[in-house]
């Protein structure tokens, strides 16, 4: 039986038989082989053309980096044996997309958020403000090396929300989320109103609070699974009375806002549950891990020509505090370097001649100041200088998370009582620690440097865990704790 041919088939065959040299009927010669391939080829090109077009529109964008996203890779095959593994569970977190007043503008209207200052240049770079170049000239400045920026204490508002927009771990879906992030300027808000009548410095944050209860992911847990950064003391903003002379605002107090956690550089310790002690901004923040290497071998490596020292300003009106006593004590002492200013900022505005003199220190005096904690204390760690305390909450009952269960591996306190009463010599006390104890003691506080810093927001790759993360994972454990019922959720 014959097979049936084909159209293409009956095609090749004709072009096979009716070659040029074979004579054709009517004198006509048709194309060779090649040709009908390539006129075939042609016909089924323009019929793929109409049956199936090409798209209009490219392949879509990568999704903006301000959209909160699952930022993991595809699975592997390993991955995929087991798709209920996820890296992130558990430590998921919401951002929410707050209207501008609450941060941006602030940011906008820089210039009048201090009276006596213009705040913009501390703005840039994500908070981190102007960079430190070689301070002191000669190659062998103070800052020599990269991650140094004139930082101001109170912009933890802005490092930190920049930070948490690098966050691995975001997810655009808020029942997915352990945690939700206010990313609202509770610092700069209150800061920049601390001298005007209590309804100009509590209105953005009732406007905050009153935009947060309408949402459906406040109203699911009553804001319980929720956090921002205040990074100031707590004491800014726990005003008790809406007398024009008390201090701060009330922020702290509103009943919604104490079902949140709140980060601040000073916690109120009658209240731990709802505060979070995180450590002050310095002026290092760098970008990976070997960065932070190179930093701490130049901390062991400085030479040490002070017992002790103390730096910073005078607290006028009392010759009878610990700060007066240390002054005279240090003032008298061969052994005792201080840089003294008339005022907090002016040591502010002076960091490399600062950490000049904390370099060359074993010890480093940390009394009180306006409150509790300062921010000497971070920048005497970064020099590798053994903090000197002489109240336990200047840090013991503030930074837990942060340091040692055991403070004398990091440190020393000398109760302010024992000094004011002058029933101590601070330079005998320090000299009687064995040298072997100091230096066990400064390889702690140089290790200690990258849980003390907050690493630069902008980097890509921070492949080292700094005060962000494990603030980050403190408050995730607490907001845990809450939904397994843990009331105090600490």
């Amino acid at each position: 039986m014959m097979k049936p041919t084909t159209a293409l088939e009956l095609s090749f065959q004709n072009d096979g038989a009716d070659k040029p040299d074979g004579g054709s009927t009517g004198g006509v010669l048709w194309p060779s082989r090649i040709c009908y391939l390539v006129a075939v080829a042609t016909t089924l090109w323009a019929v793929a053309s109409i049956l199936f077009p090409p798209s209009a529109f490219p392949l879509p964008p990568l999704m903006s980096s301000v959209t909160v996203v699952n930022q993991h890779p595809p699975p592997s095959e390993d991955d995929r044996t087991n798709v209920t593994a996820d890296r992130c569970a558990g430590r998921y977190i919401y951002v929410y997309r707050l209207p501008p007043r609450f941060n941006d503008d602030i940011v906008r209207g820089c210039r009048a958020l201090r009276p006596w200052m213009d705040m913009c240049p501390y703005m840039a770079n994500c908070g981190l403000g102007r960079p430190l170049r070689d301070e002191g000239g000669g190659g062998g400045g103070v800052f020599p090396g990269r991650g140094w920026y004139a930082t101001d204490q109170f912009m933890l508002d802005v490092i930190f929300r920049c930070r948490m927009r690098r966050y691995e771990c975001l997810t655009g879906d808020p029942a997915r989320a352990s945690a939700v992030f206010v990313p609202a300027y509770a610092s700069l808000d209150g800061g920049r109103y601390l001298w005007n009548s209590t309804a100009t410095r509590d209105a953005l944050a009732l406007d905050l609070v009153a935009w947060l209860a309408r949402r459906p992911e406040w109203r699911a847990t009553g804001g319980r699974d929720h956090f921002l950064v205040a990074g100031r003391t707590a004491w800014d903003f726990l005003r008790k009375t809406d007398g024009d002379d008390d201090w701060g605002t009330k922020l702290l107090n509103i009943p919604a806002v104490r079902n949140m956690t709140a980060l601040v550089l000073e916690m109120d310790p009658w209240n731990p549950s709802s505060h979070l002690a995180v450590p002050y901004p310095t002026n290092f923040h760098p970008a990976t891990a070997a960065d932070v290497r190179a930093w701490q071998a130049k901390a062991r490596a400085f030479k040490r020509r002070w017992l002790f020292s103390f730096v910073g300003a005078a607290r006028p009106g009392s010759n009878k505090t610990v700060r007066a006593e240390i002054l005279q004590q240090c003032g008298a002492s061969s052994r005792c370097g201080m840089f003294r200013c008339n005022k907090g900022s002016q040591c502010e505005a002076a960091p490399g001649a600062m950490m000049r003199v904390l370099e060359s220190s074993s010890f480093c005096l940390q009394p009180r100041g306006d409150t509790a904690t300062r921010r000497s204390t971070f920048d005497a760690v970064l020099a590798g200088c053994i903090p000197v305390f002489f109240h336990p909450d200047s840090a013991y009952t503030q930074y837990a998370e942060h340091i040692p269960a055991e403070p004398g591996r990091w440190s020393v306190l000398i109760m302010h009582t024992d000094v004011t009463d002058r029933n101590v010599s601070i330079e005998e006390t320090l000299a009687k620690i064995p040298p072997a104890a100091v230096k066990a003691m400064r390889k702690e506080v140089i290790r200690l440097i990258p849980r003390f810093v907050y690493a630069d927001p902008r980097s890509p790759r921070v492949d080292f865990k700094d005060a962000f993360d494990i603030a980050v994972d403190v408050v995730l454990h607490r907001v845990a704790k809450r939904r397994r019922g843990d009331v105090d959720g600490r």
